[in-house]
């Protein structure tokens, strides 16, 4: 082999050394916490952008908020915050606001609001009725659904459905959490869950409600989304059984729709028909 000239091999072997070097490296960036820290103007960092807290208090120039005690604990031990330092606000009314420390201790963190970053904006009347899965897919599909954009989380026991209870709780620390990701200025609403027949009880009219049924023969979600109030319905693993589809098209609110030719899991199909409903009728336009 000429001087100046390397095998296949040769290379194969540095770029995978190369890759490996790279990512030992960067394990090593974010256990020594260099992912987060400050920019020039003292606001915090995570590893993906700004960081960003939901609050459950009024927001506005001058208003003083107390850092709930997950979120204190988070600040002082993780981001290693202290009084000065700056991070973002929202309460799903006011917009988002850059807030300062103003004291930290063992105790709590108490944060000022110094100005408004972002005006209020809120996300398409977009609800989501899904039978409860298991805790795993569920917790993905509570995330990304609130990444998606949905305006409300609804759990409904079909026949089905597999899971007996639903963790209120957990939903709702998942929800704040992929809002504070994802840059959302709110948080869906998490309804109760519901049987089937009760959530449909007095649906409101003006809410055409997208009922995915495997049974095929329905029209595709891309042709019947329209803008405006909306919901979505999927079901659990098993899928609806046979006197739930006929009562569901029966129903003069309800829309059946497809989401393509292949069978897809109860979380695929939820975010799935999220995101073909955003894109034809929502924000993702």
């Amino acid at each position: 082999m000429a001087a100046g000239t390397c095998s296949t091999q040769d290379t194969a072997e540095s770029a995978g050394t190369a890759w490996e070097r790279a990512c030992e490296e960067l394990v090593i960036w974010f256990k020594c916490g260099m992912g987060q820290g400050h920019d020039k103007a003292g606001e915090l960092h995570e590893p993906g952008g700004k960081l960003r807290l939901y609050v459950d208090a009024p927001l506005g120039a001058g208003a003083v908020v107390a850092a709930g005690e997950g979120q204190a604990h988070y600040l002082l031990h993780v981001m290693r915050a202290k009084p000065g330092d700056r991070v973002s606000l929202f309460n799903g009314k006011n917009g988002e606001w850059l807030a300062e420390i103003s004291a930290a201790a063992k105790r709590g963190v108490t944060l000022m609001c110094l100005r408004q970053t972002a005006p209020q904006t809120e996300v398409p009347d977009l609800w989501l009725l899904f039978a409860p899965i298991k805790k795993t897919p569920s917790d993905y599909l509570v995330q990304k659904a609130t990444e998606l954009g949905a305006a409300r989380l609804q759990p409904v026991f079909t026949r089905r459905t597999i899971v007996a209870r639903v963790n209120d709780e957990r939903m709702a620390a998942n929800a704040i959490e992929a809002a504070e990701q994802s840059g959302r200025l709110s948080v869906p609403v998490i309804g109760a869950p519901l049987d089937l027949e009760k959530a449909l009880a007095g649906w409101p009219t003006d809410r055409p409600l997208y009922f995915c049924d495997e049974g095929g023969d329905a029209k595709p979600l891309t042709e019947a989304a329209k803008p405006g109030p909306a919901a979505i319905l999927t079901g659990p693993e098993g899928g609806f059984d046979t006197s739930e589809r006929a009562m569901l098209r029966a129903m003069p609110f309800v829309v059946p729709v497809t989401l393509g030719p292949r069978i897809l899991r109860a979380d695929t199909a939820a975010l799935a028909a999220l995101a073909i409903w955003q894109a034809e009728a929502g924000d993702f336009r």
